[in-house]
């Protein structure tokens, strides 16, 4: 009975056991990304903006510091120590002395409180210039956006690239092996189209060819490795890309002037500059408000205990130092006078300021050109590609007819060595001008500021 209730129980745990087991041995799951999910995972891990973050809370706690100064700020300052003894009848008469017999001891404490008033500006543009800062950080991180995305995509069509190059090369290697078997069978017929050398060239021609298969094969693994270390993946993990094919999309080439307008509306650099010279001309104008005086309100209290001190009750006679209870309140006004050291702080925010100007008039002159080169490239290669296709299919019949020609006796060799020079040639070509349109793509995407996801 005992065995008959347990058997259920036993044969549930090795269930658990060999489902455990089968989950502890299966091999890992493989990761393929299309280059938008591509992009969206290396932005979800990337460490530089990690760090863009944190330059942001730094700014933040500027602001934060550059307000506090609109508070009141108070001063305590205690002391305690031994003092001389004295005493109401001891007044206007000769000095006891100091001797360790006539010693007490005593503590005092001073409060001093001041509120800011007015400053001409000190905090105001300290704030003005914190926050405008903030703003620049939020800007160099997009710019740090953007610059990854442009990255992976690089990375990811550079995969693309490297398979296209393989898939040729390895064609062309059927296409010579084929010509090579082709090549035997008429020597052994004593065709006089074909002799050894031929056989030799083809051979030769062969192990060109595997020398570009080995580089295009190590282009791939390069552009898989540096995926991974963007996706934030290790080393050995398995993955692969959604796409197949390096291929021309259906958006069109639109007109440089909307580029550009895209470009000064979301280019993060531009709203740098245009925050940095907010904040660089609120630093101007606080560093000036030092030449003028912090008006303040400020309230004290002063105490002081002794023991062995008799307090005085005398509008005119105080014991300032070892026993006393006073305070008040009071308008106040601090002023800072110095020979040059302001002036020259002036004179380097200013000078901070007009860098930014210049910085802005080489903005204004660079990233117009830098868009439309891109543009530029972008419609040189859809265009190229366009053309090359035609190159490459008629180089491609041009080839099948040698090799057909070559198998039947008809043709030389050398058509099949011309036929497919131009055709690797030509179709490496047509895959590159693709690649080269991506790439513009991704170029033009970081010239006009488009964020990742945007279409």
């Amino acid at each position: 009975m005992a065995l008959r209730h347990g058997l259920p129980a036993v044969m549930l745990a090795i269930c658990l056991g060999a489902g455990f087991s089968l989950a502890a041995d299966a091999p890992p799951v493989k990761l393929v990304v299309g280059v938008d999910e591509a992009v969206s995972r290396a932005l979800a891990q990337a460490p530089e903006l990690g760090e863009s973050q944190a330059d942001i809370a730094l700014a933040q706690s500027k602001l934060t510091e550059a307000g506090a100064y609109r508070f009141p700020r108070i001063e305590f300052l205690s002391l305690m120590g031994p003092a001389p003894q004295a005493h109401k009848q001891d007044f206007g008469t000769a000095d006891t002395g100091y001797g360790v017999s006539h010693l007490t001891w005593f503590a005092s404490g001073d409060l001093l409180l001041t509120q800011p008033l007015y400053t001409f500006g000190k905090i105001s543009e300290n704030m003005k210039a914190a926050g405008f800062g903030i703003e620049v950080d939020r800007a160099k991180k997009e710019q740090r956006r953007n610059e990854i995305a442009q990255k992976v995509r690089e990375y990811y069509y550079g995969l693309l690239l490297a398979r296209e190059m393989k898939g040729l090369i390895e064609e062309v290697q059927g296409h010579l092996e084929s010509a090579r078997s082709s090549a035997k069978r008429l020597l052994a017929q004593e065709s006089p189209n074909v002799d050894e050398m031929d056989l030799y060239k083809l051979d030769a021609f062969s192990g060109e060819a595997t020398k570009f298969l080995n580089q295009a094969d190590g282009g791939e693994q390069l552009a898989l490795a540096a995926l991974r270390v963007r996706l934030g993946l290790s080393p050995d993990a398995d993955l692969d890309v959604s796409d197949e094919h390096l291929t021309l999309d259906e958006t069109g080439v639109r007109e440089l002037s909307l580029y550009l307008a895209d470009a000064e509306l979301r280019r993060p650099e531009y709203r740098q500059i245009r925050e940095g010279l907010k904040a660089r001309a609120s630093l101007v104008e606080a560093a000036q408000a030092s030449f003028y005086p912090d008006i303040f309100l400020g309230a004290f209290y002063s105490a002081a205990y002794s023991p062995g001190r008799d307090k005085i009750n005398n509008p005119y006679v105080t014991d300032t130092m070892f026993r006393h209870n006073w305070g008040g309140v009071a308008l106040g006004v601090k002023w800072h006078l110095d020979f040059g050291i302001t002036e020259a702080k002036v004179a380097a925010e200013q000078a901070q300021y007009e860098r930014l100007l210049k910085t802005r008039e080489y903005a204004a002159v660079n990233i117009p050109l830098q868009v439309k080169k891109y543009q530029l490239e972008l419609m040189e290669a859809k265009q190229s590609a366009e053309s090359m296709k035609t190159a490459w299919t008629n180089a491609r019949k041009w080839t099948v007819a040698a090799v057909a020609n070559f198998d039947f006796g008809l043709g030389p060799a050398r058509e099949i060595f011309d036929g497919l020079q131009n055709y690797a040639r030509m179709k490496g070509e047509y895959f590159q001008t693709l690649y080269n349109y991506r790439l513009a793509q991704a170029n033009l995407m970081l010239a006009t500021g488009q964020a990742p996801g945007d279409k």
